[in-house]
């Protein structure tokens, strides 16, 4: 019994090891194509659209509801220290610092990786990926490459909006809920978010949309035959897709804020 489990065991960690191989070696073909003519620029403007403006709507919501609960939060808990006056500047920088980024590239990858899986999943069913190779065309550098490079454009773009919205949001409830001076609100938002603290959450979209577009391709290029391995390969996009942001977001965080 033990030397099954420990065979079971190796046979998963082998199994890991061999998946983020496969992925590490994706990653560096897709990164060298983007140096590489042809560009296909009328793909890349696609996937600006279907992934940035498109992804606006979703995004602005859960911007704009997480600032207004987390202000009820922080009001809430200040309260017991008589620390209300703190609302305001941790709202601002809880939004622009993780949760605006973490979020929005949740929703992005719940709404991109899925979507880009699917469709790649299917011109493999369907034999398109095999009619492109036919022509001359690469696949990677037609299908992968213009949509990787615009999540990793148009996400921070997603981000910056998203962390105003939020804010806004915080405002809102602070100043029609919670009694605070609209002036004194925004003065004390402004007074203790610092430019770094704006521009890591930019940085951090920037990573989640690469990663996000990065796993959507992967795993719809690598989908299985027929319907149920195109619904794997979806599945396993967005699954990938949110570990590897939350993973990527503590590593960042922590180079970014450690001292």
């Amino acid at each position: 019994m033990i030397l099954s489990a420990l065979a079971g065991l190796g046979r998963t960690v082998l199994a890991a090891l061999a998946g983020a191989g496969r992925i590490s070696l994706f990653t560096g073909a897709v990164l060298s194509h983007m140096l590489r003519p042809p560009f296909y620029s009328r793909e890349f403007l696609q996937a600006l659209l279907q992934i940035g403006w498109l992804s606006l709507p979703v995004v602005g919501m859960t911007a704009f509801f997480t600032g207004a609960a987390l202000a009820l939060q922080i009001y809430a808990g200040g309260a017991r220290f008589s620390a209300e006056s703190v609302v305001p500047s941790i709202v601002a920088i809880g939004m622009v610092r993780e949760l605006g980024p973490v979020l929005g590239g949740l929703m992005v990858a719940a709404r991109v990786a899925s979507s880009i899986a699917a469709e790649i999943g299917t011109m493999k069913v369907t034999e398109q990926i095999d009619a492109l190779v036919t022509l001359s065309t690469n696949p990677l550098k037609y299908l992968a490459v213009p949509r990787v490079l615009a999540a990793t454009l148009s996400v921070p773009l997603l981000v910056a909006v998203g962390d105003v919205i939020g804010v806004l949001g915080g405002w809102l409830i602070g100043t029609e809920r919670l009694g605070f001076n609209s002036a004194t609100y925004i003065r004390n938002t402004w007074e203790y978010l610092e430019l770094w603290d704006v521009g890591s959450g930019l940085v951090k979209g920037a990573a989640f949309g690469f990663l996000v577009a990065l796993m959507g391709c992967y795993y719809g290029m690598n989908s299985g035959r027929g319907a149920q391995g195109v619904g794997r390969a979806t599945k396993s996009a967005v699954v990938a897709a949110s570990v590897a942001i939350l993973a990527s977001n503590y590593l960042l965080t922590e180079v970014f804020f450690s001292k």
